[in-house]
C-alpha cells in the first residue's frame, strides 16, 4: 500500500496499491483482449437501471476464463496482470498443448508456478477440483452455484468461501457475507483466495477518482424533491414520515432490512441467512 504526503486536501489518506512490486507486465496479450461498450447502468433502451454509474475511462476487456474447461492439463503461470474489469489480479496461464487463457489468479501465486484442474488434484493454491474431493475447513474461490456452470462465487479481491460441511450430495459453504448456502458436491472450486487482497483498504482521497471508476454521485433521499424520491420534500430537514427507509423505487433499504425475495427459488439451498449490522 503506498501513502502520499499531504500535498493538498485531496491528498491527504488517499492510498493506492504498489502495483510496481506485484504485477510483472502491463501490457496483455492482444488476442485475449477485445474492445467492448459499458452498459454504464443502462439497459437496451438507454434507461438507467442502475443508478450512480457512468463516465469513467475506457477499458479493454480481457477474456477471463471461469469454465476451466481444460481438464488433467497442467498449466504455468507466465504473468500477473492487473485488469480494469475486476478487483481481484489475472494471470496468463500457458497450459501444456501451448493454448494460453487468463486467469483469476489466488493470494501467494508467483510466476513460475504450475496448477491444473483435475478430479483428484493436489489440494495446493490454484489447483481446481470439485467440491466433494474438497476437505472440510478449506478456503475456496470462483466456485461454480451449478455443475459446469462456470465460476460465479467468491470472485473479487481477497474474497474466499469456507467448506464447512458434506451431506447427502451437497456441500455446505459459508460465504463471504457470512451465509450458509449447499452447493452440489460436483461444482467445481479453485483452492485459495483471490488475490489482491489490499483493494478494500484503498482510500480513494477525491471525487476525481471515484468518476474515473465509472462511480458517479449519491444523492441522499431527504435531500431531494418529492416528485425524486419518497424521502423528499418537507420545508427545512425533514424526517422520512414513514416507518421504515425505501428506495426511490419504494423497495425497502438499509438499516439490515430484508430484500429478498420471500418465496425465492433458492431460498431451499440456505442453511443460515447472513449476519448483518453489529452481529456479523
Amino acid at each position: 500500500m503506498k501513502r502520499y504526503k499531504p500535498t493538498s486536501a485531496s491528498r491527504r489518506g488517499m492510498t493506492t496499491i504498489s502495483y510496481g512490486s506485484i504485477l510483472t507486465t502491463g501490457d496483455p496479450v492482444k488476442s485475449l483482449t477485445k474492445g467492448f461498450k459499458r452498459s454504464v447502468g443502462r439497459n437496451n433502451q438507454g434507461k438507467v437501471t442502475t443508478r450512480h454509474k457512468g463516465g469513467g475511462h475506457k477499458r479493454l476487456f480481457r477474456d477471463v476464463d471461469f469454465r476451466y474447461n481444460k481438464i488433467n492439463i497442467p498449466y504455468t503461470i507466465k504473468t500477473v496482470e492487473y485488469d480494469p474489469n475486476r478487483s481481484g489480479f489475472i494471470g496468463l496461464a500457458q497450459y501444456k498443448d501451448g493454448e494460453k487463457r487468463y486467469v483469476l489468479i489466488p493470494k501467494s501465486i508467483k510466476v513460475g508456478d504450475v496448477c491444473v484442474t483435475a478430479e483428484n488434484a493436489d489440494m495446493k493454491v490454484g489447483n481446481r477440483l470439485p467440491l466433494r474431493n474438497i476437505t472440510v475447513g478449506t478456503f475456496v474461490y470462483n466456485v461454480e452455484v451449478k455443475p459446469q456452470g462456470g465460476a460465479k462465487i467468491a470472485r473479487s479481491a481477497g474474497n474466499f468461501v469456507e467448506v464447512v460441511a458434506k451431506d447427502a450430495g451437497y456441500v455446505d459453504l459459508k460465504m463471504p457475507s457470512s451465509e450458509v448456502r449447499k452447493v452440489k458436491d460436483t461444482a467445481w472450486a479453485s483452492i485459495g483466495e483471490v488475490g489482491n487482497e489490499e483493494n478494500r483498504l484503498v482510500n480513494l482521497g477525491k471525487a476525481g477518482r471515484s468518476r474515473w471508476l465509472g462511480i458517479r454521485p449519491t444523492v441522499r433521499g431527504t435531500a431531494q424533491n418529492p416528485v425524486d424520491h419518497p424521502h423528499g420534500g418537507g420545508e427545512g430537514r425533514q424526517g422520512r414520515g414513514r416507518r421504515r427507509a425505501i428506495s426511490v423505487y419504494g423497495k425497502p433499504t438499509g438499516k439490515g432490512q430484508k430484500s429478498r425475495t420471500p418465496k425465492k427459488y433458492s431460498n431451499k439451498f440456505i442453511v443460515s441467512r447472513r449476519k448483518v449490522g453489529k452481529r456479523k
